[in-house]
């Protein structure tokens, strides 16, 4: 193909992209056949309102294909579509196969199934007589498709198939099923042709957009939200990586690793992990830039798998930052308090330092940054509620300090945290007008702090997450109208998710004061065992 233009667009139908002998094939790198029932449902009902109106036309979002030569193209982003009406295809065609077979029209029917077959399936080749495919999937789906769907041979145990492999016989399944529930596509064979040779054919209209060069392919993808289940950023990234490795050995390689590594951080966390990756030595990374940045990186085999080395050395501590019970720190026992902290301030920006500090501290003083991490987000985030735009920023710096060897100890550190450190005096202020709502997650930060209190106040351990006390509202969540001689209603709104509206009480005690007076609940309050209880006591 000449290289003439870097990006052609242009409207088509399904019978015009499949025409002409033209191949598609999914990069063996791509993702697997996925859509399910709900996806199906939504193709087969768009269609059958389309029946009976044959000016009108149905879009199907935008096909983005990478031309490899006039008649063969790689699909960047459709294979869920293009497979899924593959499948319609192939169920058309078993159908009238069996109204032949039973003796309907057997004849009108089998030419049909001939037409209809080299039409939207395959063709034989007019030198060699060997029938074609126009569709290949990836290399999880391809043998499957090619030996069974295909063929219409049906797998002897379909409950064992890899999951895909499963997707797409059950995708079959179902619109053998829907064309059954119709009769007329039972009894009459033109009928049943007519909603693939028209319906499905010409009315189902695509944007298609073919590109020469794989970069331009992949950066068109990314502005695009086509029908259905999308490739998600994972997936975006992941198929650009692959497409840079080109030799079928690392290959292998690389596919084993990258599974790995996503097992790991997990799929829909993994751009996250790598956002914070790429800050440790780039300010102001921005989600959406992710790819072009991979893009700037990586465009070699090398270049793939230096980045692939750095992802793995920090893929088990960012999955460690979220579980303070994870087995990363059963040798630093010291730091699990604080990661359980952290969790719970519901912070994340922090995670290009910690990257660092892992990599370049001892692991005592690893453990006391990660303490004055946990002061400076309590203060930042959870009292005074400042702007947590401001964070990435400081922390990147510090992190590159830290990487650079400019900062090497915890004190050096926090000079460059100093910023984001909220000083005692509006620290104090804000405290003072601190309110938590008790429900989700904010109730865990209530009873973590209320449990700090009683825990100074007693001189006794009181681990939040095992001890059994609820919290007491001293003004309750609905109060009855008595509470109005001794405190405001003006006020009660403002006041009772106040800090100091809160305490810990026995389970038996809070449902016994419940909605009582004030003073009702002060005699209650004396039988607490909790040192740290209501005014009053």
């Amino acid at each position: 193909m000449a290289r003439t233009n870097l990006l052609n667009t242009r409207t088509t139908n399904l019978l015009e992209l499949i025409g002409n002998g033209r191949i598609y094939r999914v990069p063996p790198y791509q993702c697997d056949y996925s859509w399910e029932e709900e996806q199906w449902e939504d193709l087969w009902n768009d269609i059958i309102d389309l029946r009976g109106r044959p000016d009108d036309r149905h879009y199907m979002g935008a096909l983005v294909v990478e031309g490899k030569s006039d008649r063969e193209f790689l699909i960047i982003d459709g294979q869920q579509r293009l497979a899924t009406l593959s499948l319609l295809s192939l169920a058309v065609i078993a159908k009238l196969r069996k109204m032949a077979e039973s003796g309907k029209d057997p004849n009108a029917n089998l030419e049909r199934v001939a037409g209809l077959r080299s039409r939207f399936i395959g063709e034989k080749d007019p030198a060699s007589l060997v029938e074609s495919s126009k569709l290949f999937l990836n290399e999880t789906d391809n043998a499957f498709y090619q030996d069974y769907l295909v063929q219409l041979r049906p797998p002897l145990n379909p409950r064992g198939l890899p999951k895909s492999n499963r997707l797409l016989w059950e995708c079959f399944e179902y619109y053998q099923k829907q064309l059954n529930a119709v009769p007329e596509f039972g009894t009459d064979g033109v009928v049943l042709a007519e909603l693939l040779s028209e319906t499905i054919a010409r009315q189902l209209m695509f944007i298609l957009i073919t590109v020469e060069d794989q970069i331009n392919a992949y950066t068109v993808f990314e502005t695009l939200n086509a029908r259905g289940l999308e490739l998600t950023t994972t997936d975006l990234l992941k198929n650009y990586l692959f497409s840079r490795v080109q030799v079928a050995a690392d290959l292998q390689i690389l596919q084993r690793r990258w599974r790995a590594l996503v097992a790991t951080v997990r799929q829909e966390r993994f751009p996250e992990f790598l956002r914070y990756h790429l800050l440790c030595e780039k300010p102001k990374i921005r989600s959406e830039r992710l790819f072009k940045l991979v893009r700037e990186r990586a465009r070699s085999p090398q270049d793939v798998f230096a980045l692939l080395n750095a992802l793995e050395a920090r893929a088990e501590l960012f999955a460690a930052l979220s579980d303070p019970n994870h087995g990363y720190w059963a040798e630093l026992t010291e730091a699990r308090p604080f990661i359980r902290e952290l969790n719970l301030f519901r912070v994340r920006q922090m995670t290009p330092l910690i990257f660092a500090a892992w990599e370049k501290l001892s692991k005592a003083d690893f453990v006391r940054l990660l303490r004055l991490i946990s002061v400076i987000s309590f203060r930042y985030s959870v009292v005074s509620s400042l702007n947590t735009n401001a964070l990435e920023p400081i922390y990147h710096g510090a992190a590159k300090a830290v990487l650079d060897e400019v900062a090497v100890t915890p004190g050096q550190i926090f000079e460059r945290l100093k910023p984001i450190y909220v000083e005692d005096g509006k620290f104090e202020q804000d405290f003072a007008w601190l309110t938590l709502e008790t429900a989700g997650q904010r109730k865990k930060l209530a009873k973590y702090m209320l449990a700090l209190f009683e825990q100074d106040a007693s001189g006794r351990a009181c681990d939040p997450d095992t001890d059994p006390a609820t919290i007491e509202h001293i003004l309750p969540e609905n109060p009855l109208d008595d509470w109005n001689e001794h405190f405001p209603r003006a006020h009660w709104d403002s006041a009772v998710y106040r800090l100091g509206n809160l305490s810990l009480l026995e389970p038996a005690l809070n449902r016994q004061v419940g909605n009582l007076s004030y003073a009702s609940k002060l005699t209650a309050y004396g039988q607490s065992a909790y040192t740290f209880v209501a005014p009053g006591n």
